[in-house]
């Protein structure tokens, strides 16, 4: 993700130096902004799916660890 980051912004520097027309350099400045932010929306879900799944991992193995020990407990007292 920071590859990409610092990609779009070393394209960026590159293209303000670049000898084009104001009109067109404002138009491919926008064009990789754009691409930029598609780029770090679709990590950021990534990330959200990935944090969701760990999230529903850790909870399972906390209620068979709840479990577990309430089972084990009622040996104890049975």
């Amino acid at each position: 993700m920071w590859f990409a980051v610092g990609a779009a912004l070393g394209a960026a520097v590159a293209l303000l130096y670049a000898p084009q027309s104001g009109d067109r350099t404002r138009r491919l400045i926008s064009r990789k902004a754009k691409e930029g932010r598609d780029v770090l929306s679709d990590s950021g879900r990534d990330l959200l799916d990935r944090g969701r799944d760990l999230f529903e991992k850790g909870r399972r193995v906390a209620d068979d660890a709840a479990d577990l020990f309430e089972r084990g407990v009622r040996k104890v007292q049975g």
